[in-house]
């Protein structure tokens, strides 16, 4: 299977991360990068493809992590791994990155009725804190005088109005949404059903037939093809063998057909 970044895409991630490394005088560059849009639609792929194509090895924080039964543990977290990320710059001489992903679903408001957890709280006072002096940041109960190297994050969520108003002003967080053009989808998918020999036609067919999914949708029917001929691999070998014939076995993906 071959991989596809969108252009703008890679444009927008790429000035991001190289912008917070450069000294621009007088210039005002924000630290956080936020890139939203409906789910599916593979802006945390798109991220990856982006850092392997920039040689980049991101710190990478769940929105998963940023909830706790312990108050102040995610914010100490992330200003652990900001000082991590820094001195791997220091260290391997090369440029890195926060990369959180699913921000909003850790540190957001699930609607008017929920309210931020002593956590989220603390999270979205650190993150502004980190943002408005990337070169200081301290553990709790330590101070270190040695400014750190800059290093730029990135977030990824589906609905940034969730978050802390604050903390996605401009000046703190540059916005971007992450929406695939009619050239990018069929791009992606040309690249998803690359093993299959599916013609340019079909592949546009494909996708303007199914113009309201989401890129996901395309990855989830192409692992439906293969369902008939695993169902037959189960039925001959036998519900009661299955499980020995793929864990003892020295050969564990049965051989099907070409889709």
């Amino acid at each position: 299977m071959s991989y596809y970044i969108s252009p703008r895409f890679l444009d927008k991630v790429s000035v991001h991360i190289t912008k917070n490394f450069l000294d621009i005088p007088r210039i005002k560059v924000p630290l956080i990068l936020g890139i939203h849009g409906r789910n599916g639609e593979g802006k945390t792929f798109q991220c990856e493809l982006v850092f392997k194509t920039m040689g980049i090895e991101p710190v990478m924080i769940s929105g998963g992590e940023l909830e706790s039964p312990d108050a102040g543990d995610p914010s100490r977290l992330l200003r652990l791994r900001y000082r991590e990320a820094a001195e791997q710059v220091r260290v391997k001489g090369q440029m890195c990155a926060i990369f959180i992903n699913d921000f909003d679903a850790g540190a957001g408001r699930f609607d008017s009725g929920t309210k931020y957890t002593v956590n989220t709280q603390l999270v979205n006072a650190t993150l502004m804190n980190i943002a408005d002096n990337p070169t200081n940041v301290q553990l709790p109960g330590s101070y270190d005088e040695t400014p750190l190297h800059r290093i730029p994050i990135i977030i990824t969520g589906n609905d940034f109005s969730t978050l802390y108003a604050p903390l996605i002003r401009d000046g703190r967080m540059d916005k971007f949404y992450g929406e695939s053009s009619r050239e990018d989808r069929i791009a992606i998918v040309r690249g998803i059903f690359a093993d299959d020999s599916l013609s340019d036609s079909q592949i546009i067919k494909l996708v303007d037939e199914f113009t309201g999914q989401a890129i996901d949708f395309f990855s989830a029917m192409r692992s439906r093809i293969y369902d008939e001929q695993i169902r037959e691999f189960i039925y001959h070998q036998g519900l009661d063998k299955i499980s020995r014939r793929l864990v003892d076995s020295v050969e564990k993906t049965p051989r099907t057909s070409s889709a």
